[in-house]
């Protein structure tokens, strides 16, 4: 069974799973719908916003998508998706230059700070068997006490401690003709920049023998190792390019759908990719449409909230019921080809 069906039917059950907790709380699951999906889609203002909320999702469900291909579970996202904006934003406050070399310097630094925070935990699955899960744990607070200290110290805000310095509109991802297009909203340059990186990494996984060589110690480790596979190796390339693509999601995060960076937060995004790569059976193109989805879901919550009196959280117990039966994909399928079977059996007995 493909697991585009399998995903479709784990956001239909959860759908319906949200539409009975919105009746059993005595609101109606169709009005309630109604308002949530006009709140992303209702105009080009709106669909603008959704297509820009999703833009990180789609690069964080990527980097925890390309990891969980080659066996590897990279909880440190948010960290590195941090760091990594943490570097562009460093740059773009400091850095005098043309705003084309400078937007491609602040991408370079998001993608190598990605990949430096996400270097340490490869390192150490790679020589020392260390648990990725722990050492990105580790890395994502280590990564938010860092910036806590930085910002302070180095890029003050003008008016708050707590916050950088904006950056300039030349050091920013936003540009005039997209916000007009879409009616003032506020999609940026970043969305092309995932598309771009959705791209790359099927040619890489599909197409490449580096991508080969990952999904086969993704597979099996000890076998990839007998047959002369450099396992240590592409364990280190897989984090390194899992953590530059969550740098990635920090750059199009604080240089386009904000303007600086705050402190005391660990960016959400960075565990949502989590969900987002779950959802999508860990395949580019089904990351980007989970990511779209989630990003539909969030950028409609408020609006329903407005609209109908109906909490945002339901919007948030949707995705984790949609979330619980991706992780239960296999449960599903086997239900799907276990009716399958019945019915052609009842078909033969008919006949």
């Amino acid at each position: 069974m493909k697991t585009g069906i399998v995903s479709l039917m784990a956001v239909l059950l959860g759908l319906i799973g949200g539409a009975v907790l919105m009746a059993v709380t005595g609101h109606n699951p169709f009005t309630g719908y109604l308002y949530l999906f006009q709140g992303g889609l209702k105009n080009a203002e709106r669909i603008g916003n959704t297509l820009a909320t999703a833009t990180p999702l789609i690069l964080t469900g990527l980097s925890v998508a390309f990891a969980f291909r080659t066996g590897l579970f990279n909880i440190g996202a948010a960290g590195q998706m941090l760091f990594g904006g943490f570097c562009a934003t460093a740059v773009g406050l400091s850095w005098d230059l043309p705003r084309a070399i400078l937007l491609i310097a602040m991408v370079l630094a998001g993608l190598l700070g990605g990949a430096l925070w996400a270097l340490i935990p490869g390192v150490l699955k790679a020589r020392f068997n260390v648990h990725e899960v722990v050492s990105t744990i580790m890395m994502n607070w280590i990564a938010y006490w860092t910036i806590y200290y930085a910002v302070p110290a180095y890029f003050k805000g003008e008016f708050l401690e707590t916050e950088s310095r904006n950056l300039a509109d030349s050091a920013t991802l936003k540009v005039p003709f997209l916000t007009d297009l879409f009616g003032g909203s506020y999609i940026n340059l970043g969305l092309f920049l995932a598309v771009i990186v959705v791209i790359l990494v099927a040619f890489i996984i599909n197409r490449t023998t580096l991508g080969y060589e990952l999904k086969a110690v993704g597979f099996n480790r000890h076998a990839a190792e007998y047959a002369g596979i450099a396992v240590s190796r592409n364990i280190i390339v897989s984090m390194l390019v899992s953590g530059g693509i969550a740098g990635l999601a920090g750059v199009t995060q604080y240089a386009g759908n904000a303007v600086n960076i705050q402190i005391g937060i660990l960016p959400t995004q960075g565990f949502d990719g989590i969900a987002v790569a779950l959802l999508g059976a860990n395949t580019p193109v089904g990351v980007l449409a989970a990511a779209i989805f989630f990003g539909l879901l969030y950028s409609g919550r408020g609006f329903m909230n407005a609209m109908t009196d109906i909490p945002p959280e339901i919007a948030d117990t949707i995705i984790a019921i949609i979330i619980y039966f991706a992780a239960a994909s296999i449960l599903i399928e086997r239900f799907t080809r276990a009716l399958i079977r019945r019915r052609a059996q009842s078909g033969r007995k008919g006949e």
